[in-house]
């Protein structure tokens, strides 16, 4: 073991009062953005107990008690809606604080639920009990003000200020650069007015603000460890105010993509409609009764919204040399590009055949 990372993990455990007596830990690799400690305590009744001990990465989440105080507002809510039920539960310290800050960086811990994830799944039972566990988190936090929350990335999902970004952007490009991506320029700004129509919406007072997950990916759910059931949605840290069709979206364009939104083969991508509909049927047997006309309505073109979304940003990072996203060439973000605008092309021709998956789901 490693004795600083042991010593600080005992300290740490020791802040958020973990009664017991240490038995082990191990680092758990997955997650490329914090650093995941997997902890082991017996129990003064002789009974094994798991936590797991994480220091969140300072450098990407600027504003760390903001995002702990959204995280600890809606576990404890949705804690107090599942009655005893598995929930995910983050600990609180001596001073009611779900944070420990020291030398070594800022820690969290929380309970350690059994389980397993899918990166890349194709069973649709898999798939709807993912849009079943994002619709429940959704529906839980029916009744939550959203204001209470700390917009801890601004402007995160205003497509409309991510296409006014590109624009500029582009105007400042070197000519060569910029007719190099032209094609994939033109085709975002000609599908510009329905790709923003969820922003749009909110700003004239027709779309309600909503708690949000933000990172909707299949991988954000714990399921049983021999079974399809959904246990937790978990990875709470991009919580925020905003539309429950960015969630569905996003939701959608990762999932139902017949492609990885990275692959060179993108002229392969599409939305597989049988993906979408199993997610849809998931999310919608929680959430139908609580979203609004005109949510329900515009769950269609929030799968295109954020496809075009996500390509104005890979296409804006490309443009300026890669500063944001992460690449392991220098077309990286290119090849993302237009690998969303495939999707988001091929979702334009099935609109009206997702719209009557989700009023069908609906009216069930």
């Amino acid at each position: 073991m490693d004795q600083p990372i042991l010593n600080e993990i005992k300290r740490v455990c020791d802040e958020f009062c973990i009664n017991g007596s240490f038995v082990s830990y191990e680092e758990m690799k997955q997650g490329n953005v914090n650093s995941t400690y997997k902890v082991n305590f017996i129990q003064p009744d002789g009974n094994l107990k798991t936590y797991i001990v994480q220091k969140l990465n300072t450098f990407v989440f600027k504003k760390p008690i903001q995002v702990m105080e959204n995280i600890d507002k809606v576990t404890e809510h949705i804690r107090a809606k599942k009655n005893g039920e598995q929930a995910l539960h983050f600990h609180h310290t001596k001073e009611r604080n779900t944070y420990v800050i020291d030398e070594y960086g800022f820690w969290r811990l929380f309970n350690y639920i059994p389980s397993k994830t899918y990166d890349i799944c194709e069973d649709l039972r898999v798939i709807k009990n993912a849009g079943k566990a994002f619709g429940e988190f959704q529906m839980l936090l029916g009744d939550f003000d959203a204001k209470l929350l700390h917009e801890t990335i601004p402007f995160f999902h205003d497509t409309k200020r991510r296409y006014e970004k590109l624009i500029f952007d582009a105007k400042k490009a070197p000519e060569k650069l910029l007719q190099s991506v032209l094609p994939e320029y033109e085709w975002l700004l000609s599908v510009r007015d329905q790709a923003c129509a969820l922003t749009r919406m909110f700003k004239e007072g027709k779309l309600p603000l909503r708690v949000t997950h933000n990172d909707t990916k299949i991988n954000n759910v714990l399921f049983e460890k021999d079974g399809t059931d959904a246990l937790v949605v978990i990875d709470l840290d991009t919580v925020m105010p905003g539309l429950v069709g960015n969630d569905f979206g996003d939701a959608i364009r990762f999932a139902a993509n017949n492609v990885e939104e990275d692959s060179p083969d993108f002229e392969h991508a599409g939305v597989n409609m049988d993906v979408f509909g199993a997610f849809t049927e998931g999310f919608l047997t929680q959430t139908a009764h609580t979203l609004t006309k005109n949510e329900i309505d515009t769950l269609s073109i929030s799968c295109l919204a954020m496809a075009c979304e996500l390509s104005t940003r890979f296409l804006d990072d490309y443009i300026l040399g890669s500063p944001y996203f992460k690449i392991n060439y220098p077309e990286h973000n290119l090849v993302r590009a237009r690998c969303q605008i495939a999707l988001a092309k091929d979702m334009l021709k099935h609109l009206d055949e997702m719209q009557k998956i989700v009023n069908d789901c609906v009216n069930k």
